[in-house]
């Protein structure tokens, strides 16, 4: 398997993940009330990382490789998808997060989730665009 193939499956599995997220899960949290989504999060958050984080480190290795070993335009703007999906991630999901966690404005946090991770959506379907475009037309 080429690293360009790799690429497109991680990206795809990534781009899967985050639809599904931001179409069912997200959203799911608002039916639940307080205390019920207090408990569910936490087993949620902590069950999910086990998925999300080699996802995300697996993805930003390949995409630095490629870039490194043969740096384009597309693998640059690729480079700073990444980067920008690590920030949106743990400087405004992760705290949100946090906020159900601890039960502060969990209700105004979960709305916000599904807002905020559209940015993430759309920048890991970038990624997936880019990655099967490269796959395909090189």
């Amino acid at each position: 398997m080429t690293i360009d193939i790799a690429r497109v499956i991680i990206d795809f599995g990534a781009v899967v993940l985050i639809w599904m997220v931001q179409l069912v899960v997200y959203p799911s949290f608002t039916y639940f009330q307080k205390k019920e989504l207090m408990d569910w999060h936490l087993l949620y958050t902590n069950r999910i990382t086990y998925i999300v984080a080699p996802i995300m480190f697996i993805q930003s290795g390949v995409i630095t490789y490629q870039s490194w070993i043969h740096f384009s335009i597309l693998n640059g703007i690729s480079v700073l998808i990444c980067l920008s999906l690590w920030l949106f991630t743990f400087l405004e999901a992760v705290p949100l997060h946090h906020q159900i966690d601890l039960g502060n404005e969990v209700e105004r946090s979960a709305k916000k989730l599904v807002q905020i991770n559209k940015k993430r959506a759309a920048l890991w379907t970038i990624l997936f665009i880019i990655s099967l475009g490269q796959l395909v037309l090189v």
